[in-house]
């Protein structure tokens, strides 16, 4: 059998949202654009590349990408075109009515369709602590099931424990825009075939789809999890 590191429960759906400039309305108008971005490799460039090759574009060729620590702030100051923005940076960017939002990946298809963030776990500990593994994520899906259950505490906690220095509203928002709940629904290995499809159709990896899945996923953990943790 092949050695597998398990691409456990997703997350959550809806985390980013790819928000440009007024004068920009598609996707596609992003071709010559500057769009800020963490760094290359990172998770929204990632994402817009994705989105970028779905309509067309050359993402390596058509977009400018402009690397920097606080993307959304050169957003903000108009210094570039566009930018994916992550909660609570899309409450704050919706209320001070920068720019607007082009996709939204909570609510667009078929971004809305699979999960954007998922749990991963070390290949070795997993074969070696089968039992802390799973433990370990009963407790995550049961704090996923509490951000749905109690925003508000989730948020206050997140405040006054200092893990976010957001305004209080925008993190009590971002904890009501994110759908927590659909981890017992959706499917997280499709979730894994979608994803890993579109970065090899856009050239970002070289193993297909069904390779990744057979070398490095294992879902027994979530199986379990899912019957126990009925609602």
């Amino acid at each position: 059998m092949p050695r597998r590191t398990p691409a456990t429960p997703g997350v959550h759906v809806g985390c980013f949202e790819l928000f440009a400039q007024k004068a920009i309305h598609k996707v596609t108008e992003l071709k010559g654009r500057k769009v800020a971005i963490s760094a290359l490799g990172s998770s929204p460039h990632l994402f817009i590349s994705i989105m970028a090759a779905r309509v067309g574009l050359d993402p390596t060729k058509d977009i400018n990408w402009v690397e920097n620590k606080t993307p959304t702030k050169l957003f903000a100051e108009g210094q570039v075109d566009a930018v994916l923005g992550l909660p609570p940076q899309t409450q704050e960017l919706r209320a001070l009515d920068i720019g607007h939002v082009l996709v939204n990946s909570a609510v667009d298809a078929p971004w809305s369709q699979y999960f954007c963030c998922m749990w991963g776990g070390n290949r070795n500990f997993v074969r070696t602590h089968p039992i802390a593994t799973k433990w370990v994520l009963r407790a995550l899906l049961k704090a996923q099931d509490l951000c749905t259950s109690d925003p508000a505490g989730v948020s206050k906690q997140l405040v006054d424990g200092g893990f976010s220095k957001a305004r209080p509203e925008h993190v009590l928002q971002a904890m009501r825009d994110i759908p927590y709940d659909r981890w017992r629904e959706y499917d997280a290995e499709d979730t894994v075939r979608f994803h890993a499809l579109k970065m090899h159709e856009a050239g970002m990896i070289k193993s297909p789809p069904d390779k990744i899945i057979a070398d490095a996923t294992d879902w027994h953990f979530l199986s379990e999890l899912k019957h126990e943790l009925k609602a």
